[in-house]
């Protein structure tokens, strides 16, 4: 759970000090032009947690004096009407504004319009540049991440929501727009809240910043200590530290960490234990012998015990030993001496009988005559002699 806010005490005394030195320090950096333009920076409290929260979260600050100027330009998206052109829509909702009482907002844009007339990356910006501040309808804030793009929340000017069906609507727009809001996120553990601007009295200040700091401390959902240090900046000046924590949370802190590491340790050894059970278990079960039946001797058995006596291998003779070699080892002696057997021929072609010469043809180079004179025989004569016979 959030500590009370009773626990984180502010010193007063110091944040006033602190607040007239940045403010002593802007007014040494302005210029003849920026006070022609009654321009005027931000000023922001850094917090720097104890710890990186585990959720990202939003939290709404009421400030007792606005920050907002008269001339800081508000847009407010809405939802689109039944049976309802955009424009009438435009025109339904400015009605209904001016009817309650409402005069901070400066545009009214509805949903569909935002859908097609905002659509390209430079309508975007453009609508980014020329507004302050962004107001919706809760009912179609859901449905507006995908269509206004990720620079508004890079400039942190994404829309905030409103019930436009409340009775009290114009002290709740008029509470958010002269609010503020802070983005805590779980990526880190600085955030950075706008709680006033260098054209407030310093007393003013110091409220806003007293109610900023105890509405933060009560919302945001961190158990433990919470805040390590506080710092008032603006945005071209250096942070003045206006709280610090008391080490004491140190102790608390290690004290956390000693718990967790023993809760993990006892967790390991509940599991060593249990396995360590489970192998026992095991082999326990496993040292069983199991029961095997008795059979009785059958002829069958005796049999497969003969032919297996019979497949055993018959003695060596040799004893195991090699035969002696009847030769000593030795090669035996080649009759020829070593040499070549003699040619009968000395070496030459037996001679031609023919004397190289084609045997003669005994028909002269003709053919054979042929005994049928070249005719064949007739098959229909020979069959029907045949039947004659």
């Amino acid at each position: 759970m959030a500590d009370k806010p009773e626990e984180l005490a502010l010193d007063r005394v110091q944040v006033k000090k602190a607040v007239q030195a940045l403010l002593a320090f802007l007014k040494t950096k302005s210029t003849p032009d920026s006070l022609l333009l009654d321009e005027s920076q931000h000023l922001s409290l850094l917090f720097t947690l104890w710890k990186i929260p585990k959720q990202a979260q939003t939290i709404r600050i009421p400030l007792p004096h606005g920050i907002r100027t008269d001339t800081d330009e508000v847009c407010l998206f809405t939802r689109d009407e039944p049976n309802m052109t955009p424009d009438q829509t435009q025109r339904f909702y400015k009605k209904l504004l001016a009817e309650r009482g409402v005069k901070n907002v400066t545009e009214v844009i509805p949903y569909k319009t935002l859908k097609t007339e905002y659509k390209p990356f430079e309508a975007k910006r453009r609508l980014l540049g020329n507004f302050d501040m962004f107001l919706s309808d809760d009912r179609v804030r859901r449905l507006l991440s995908s269509h206004i793009g990720k620079h508004f929340y890079e400039r942190k000017k994404e829309p905030l929501s409103v019930n436009l069906r409340s009775k009290k609507l114009a002290l709740d727009i008029q509470r958010t727009i002269q609010g503020t809001t802070i983005s805590i996120s779980k990526k880190g553990c600085c955030c950075m809240a706008r709680v006033a601007h260098s054209g407030m009295a310093a007393d003013e200040i110091a409220e806003n910043i007293d109610s900023a700091v105890s509405t933060i401390v009560t919302k945001l959902r961190v158990k433990g200590p919470l805040i390590k240090i506080i710092h008032l900046k603006s945005q071209s000046s250096v942070a003045l530290p206006i709280y610090t924590s008391n080490m004491n949370h140190l102790t608390l802190l290690e004290e956390t960490k000693k718990q967790a590491r023993a809760a993990m340790d006892a967790k390991k050894t509940a599991s060593k234990q249990k396995s360590t059970e489970k192998n026992t278990g095991a082999e326990v079960e496993e040292e069983i012998p199991q029961l095997v039946p008795i059979v009785p001797p059958s002829k069958k058995a005796k049999l497969e015990k003969q032919t297996k006596k019979g497949l055993e291998k018959a003695p060596n003779p040799t004893g195991g030993k090699k035969a002696p070699n009847p030769t000593g080892g030795k090669k035996a002696p080649n009759p020829t001496g070593g040499k070549k057997a003699p040619n009968p021929t000395g070496g030459k072609k037996a001679p031609n009988p023919t004397g190289g010469k084609k045997a003669p043809n005994p028909t002269g180079g003709k053919k054979a005559p042929n005994p049928t004179g070249g005719k064949k025989a007739m098959k229909r004569k020979s069959k029907r002699t045949k039947k004659a016979a």
